[in-house]
């Protein structure tokens, strides 16, 4: 199962992600262990000094608000690390098609953007399936037409994030039990290790990890099992 670490950015840093109250999220490195700064290149060297990292996934919460864009910070950090994934979700309702897009950034198409469903079968792009509060966020219809998703799909529950009340396990078989092919990645409620055996023994091919990275309970022993 593939550990993939979150980056929210807002307001040109990197802030802690909780409850999905982005009105409310602070600057990273006051509620880090491993961070002494709240710049994107200050987190990425640090998560990367914890573990060999082969992506990461990274919200750019402005341009999801429709509130400005990170592309001048995001691109050049892309571009600075060609072996690595970076997973962006910039609240586009489309794919980039840009030619001049580097071969490691693929976008993120999420749900709470309230875009039609269309089909993503055969994109490059990854699925957010958006979650809050037992609700589909955005458009719903997209839970109904599995045959539009693409290879990957992120479950994301919004208020689980950073809350520490561990991942939303019932959902989570529900979605796999709609599209048993398709590549899950778990986001929301990571606390530490049990859950991420517990997400690896169901079948997930990967979570989006923040908070539990930060706070210390999950470490590079943790993280060298996986």
């Amino acid at each position: 199962m593939q550990i993939i670490p979150v980056i929210d950015l807002k307001d040109g840093r990197v802030v802690h992600a909780s409850g999905g109250d982005r009105s409310r999220y602070l600057p990273i490195d006051l509620h880090s262990r491993i961070v002494s700064g709240s710049s994107i290149e200050a987190v990425v060297s640090a998560l990367l000094a914890l573990h060999p990292f082969s992506a990461f996934y990274i919200a750019d919460l402005n341009a999801i608000e429709q509130d400005g864009s990170h592309r001048h910070i995001i691109e050049p950090l892309v571009r600075r690390y060609p072996a690595l994934d970076f997973w962006v979700d910039s609240g586009l309702r489309y794919p980039n098609s840009s030619r001049d897009q580097p071969n490691n950034l693929k976008t993120v198409i999420g749900t709470e953007t309230g875009s039609e469903p269309y089909d993503l079968s055969d994109s490059a792009a990854i699925l957010s399936l958006d979650f809050k509060n037992n609700r589909a966020l955005g458009n719903p219809a997209w839970l109904e037409l599995p045959q539009y998703w693409p290879d990957t799909v992120i479950a994301m529950t919004l208020d689980m994030v950073g809350a520490g009340r561990g991942p939303d396990f019932a959902g989570l078989d529900s979605l796999r039990c709609r599209s048993p092919h398709t590549r899950w990645i778990a986001a929301g409620g990571v606390r530490g290790i049990d859950d991420l055996q517990r997400l690896a023994t169901a079948g997930l091919s990967g979570v989006l990890v923040a908070s539990a990275l930060h706070n210390g309970n999950i470490g590079a022993s943790e993280l060298s099992k996986f």
